[in-house]
């Protein structure tokens, strides 16, 4: 066993970990961006559809020439707007999700480098402030999975959206809703509190 093979990538699984809590941060931040704008899509879904329902020239409103042409051009135009946002929210996740990506294979790319030089009991082993390497390297494989199923699954979504489709839009604030994962967010989370002390350890 080689205690600087070992060092080396003690230090590159601390950049990790680190860089994982850092996008972590802002991969939640820009999801709770996400939420209004959502809504928004949602919304102006509903005010088109309302507004093919409305025959504008029994109303009182049939004195104002070109009205329903202009209210149905503001709302594709709201509509073009949201979307755009929300792909520019999609370039944030997906610099996270490409971050986190690289973090880990360089990590990867680092222990295939050292292998020959590490043995079974020496990855296996835990200490009270770090844990093994083996499951040190589990987690970032788990954590890099996560975010990249997440990322292409909203981007999919994202893609089947446009603004003249009203059913589409409408549905997709429940459709992106139900994307959430607690579940594995708290996975996340569990696995940065479990790496804490070994992070602060030099």
């Amino acid at each position: 066993m080689s205690k600087p093979a070992l060092h080396s990538l003690h230090q590159a699984l601390r950049k990790s970990f680190q860089s994982l809590e850092n996008n972590q941060r802002i991969w939640n931040s820009v999801l709770v961006d996400c939420s209004p704008l959502m809504v928004s899509l949602g919304n102006l879904a509903e005010q088109s559809r309302a507004l093919s329902n409305v025959q504008i020239s029994n109303t009182p409103l049939r004195d104002f020439p070109e009205l329903e042409e202009r209210l149905r051009f503001k709302l594709l135009e709201a509509t073009d707007t949201v979307l755009t946002k929300l792909n520019e929210k999609m370039s944030s996740l997906q610099s996270v999700r490409d971050s986190i990506s690289n973090q880990v294979s360089a990590v990867h790319q680092l222990y295939e480098q050292n292998s020959d030089n590490l043995d079974l009991p020496t990855l296996t082993e835990r200490s009270a402030t770090a844990p093994s390497v083996s499951d040190m390297l589990g987690w970032l494989q788990d954590a890099e999975r996560h975010y990249r199923q997440q990322f292409l699954r909203r981007k999919t979504l994202l893609l089947t959206l446009r603004a003249d489709d009203l059913s589409m839009l409408e549905a997709a604030p429940k459709r992106w809703k139900s994307m959430e994962s607690p579940t594995a967010e708290d996975q996340i989370t569990d696995i940065i509190c479990k790496v804490s002390f070994f992070m602060e350890s030099q």
